[in-house]
């Protein structure tokens, strides 16, 4: 199991070749990674994908109708499932690898009454001048907060990921030393209703949370999380910052407890990995895509180990 940010694949200019640049690196530690004799699963993540998605929304408003946000997630995942599994195919097959790569629209449930859903907490969207924001509030049901010096943004909850309903076709394409890319975005967020139907709810999922919740499903042999530094540290951005080469479950846990880790950024990567390799018994890793090589030679990267 692989989870990889949204943030990775797109550079902060929103340039699509980039983004094939970078999907490219991508699929070359992909190559790294992928087993002989199993499958492997990827679980990406979509903010500054759906964030663009939002935007258009907005600006064409007035001329189509507006599509929902789990909409949006699905569409996303589509869009970047094509990406990572053109370049996916491209790089395997260029490593004489004959691996089938197949992108699942995920769904995954989450639980109504989770606390998340009453404390919206994911900013989402474009930022509105902050006159606007009894207006939104009352004609479209939003929750917003203040970012000061840019305006008003919506936020929704982002609750924790209880099942996947394509959890069985993951298994069984994987199973059979396949490549699956699925999970996108952490999922289009559903809710099950009386007599087993599926109702789409206005919700983002941490795609690390997701990617362990699939990797504990399908009892995978490994779990990577990359990001954009090629291992954790603490006192991360301060002259004490110190670098992490492993961290037992426990000791993890610790320095979450204390606040070591935000919960925006590193903070759901650590929890992740915990609940991994608690589950399992066996270690998880945090590195960058430039940092996958040593790290897998434990030169760097972080290691989370029961």
């Amino acid at each position: 199991m692989v989870a990889f940010g949204g943030n990775a694949l797109l550079p902060d200019s929103g340039d699509p070749d980039g983004a094939a640049v970078r999907a490219a690196e991508f699929a070359e530690a992909v190559v790294l990674l992928m087993p002989e004799d199993i499958g492997m699963v990827l679980v990406h993540g979509n903010g500054p994908q759906v964030g663009a998605s939002l935007l258009r929304v907005e600006a064409a408003r007035e001329e189509v109708p507006v599509s929902p946000l789990d909409v949006l997630v699905a569409e996303t995942q589509g869009s970047i499932g094509y990406l990572l599994s053109r370049s996916l195919h491209n790089a395997l097959s260029g490593n004489g690898m004959e691996v089938e790569v197949a992108t699942v629209v995920t769904q995954v449930v989450v639980d109504p009454l989770d606390p998340a859903m009453t404390n919206p907490s994911k900013p989402v969207g474009p930022f509105y001048d902050p006159s606007r924001a009894q207006e939104l509030e009352r004609e479209r049901g939003w929750h917003l907060v203040e970012v000061p010096g840019k305006g008003v943004r919506r936020v929704v909850a982002s609750p924790p990921p209880i099942d996947v309903i394509e959890i069985d076709a993951i298994r069984q394409a994987s199973g059979r030393a396949q490549l699956v890319v699925s999970g996108g975005g952490g999922g289009v967020p559903v809710e099950r209703q009386a007599g087993g139907s599926l109702r789409g709810v206005e919700a983002v999922i941490d795609k690390d949370r997701t990617a362990a919740l699939v990797a504990r499903l399908l009892d995978s042999r490994g779990f990577v999380i990359l990001t954009e530094v090629s291992h954790v540290s603490t006192g991360f951005g301060t002259p004490d910052e110190a670098a992490l080469g492993e961290l037992t479950t426990a000791h993890a846990g610790e320095l979450l407890e204390a606040g070591e880790f935000p919960p925006g950024s590193m903070g759901p990567k650590i929890e992740s990995c915990i609940a991994y390799t608690s589950a399992t018994g066996r270690p998880s890793l945090i590195t960058s895509v430039s940092g996958l090589l040593p790290a897998l030679a434990h030169e760097d990267g972080t290691w989370i180990v029961p």
